[in-house]
């Protein structure tokens, strides 16, 4: 999300916005960290305010809130089981990460788990 926030031309800023007018995303109480980590001194120098609270309006008024009820601990980073557990409880058909603790999973209860660039091959054509 960072990525595309800041590169909105570049692989991830595409498959983003892609996935924003084909489709949904999900969050979680959990998985909301990106507000936190948007409004981080050292992308000062990259967005504005304005910019920050654009993209996080448009993205929440896209996302659809789930609640998560498991707390299952599958991933060799821990820190990312609450995407795993969004994508069940959310029912999703994809988790697109650039993370490869969740990358090297392949899917997860029959979701597949793409890189921003598998997303445009499959899609964007």
């Amino acid at each position: 999300m960072i990525s595309a926030l800041l590169f909105k031309d570049s692989v991830p800023g595409r498959a983003l916005y892609f996935v924003l007018a084909h489709g949904t995303i999900l969050i979680s109480s959990e998985t909301i960290e990106l507000m936190e980590v948007i409004n981080r001194r050292k992308f000062d120098k990259y967005l504005t305010n304005d910019e920050r609270e654009d993209f996080l309006e448009s993205l929440l008024a896209k996302a659809e809130l789930v609640e998560v009820s498991e707390d299952l601990k599958i991933c060799r980073d821990p820190k990312d089981d609450k995407f795993l557990n969004l994508a069940s409880n959310g029912e999703a058909n994809f988790i697109v990460t650039g993370d490869d603790d969740l990358l090297i999973l392949k899917s997860y209860r029959g979701i597949q788990i793409l890189n921003a660039r598998d997303v445009l091959e499959l899609f964007a054509r």
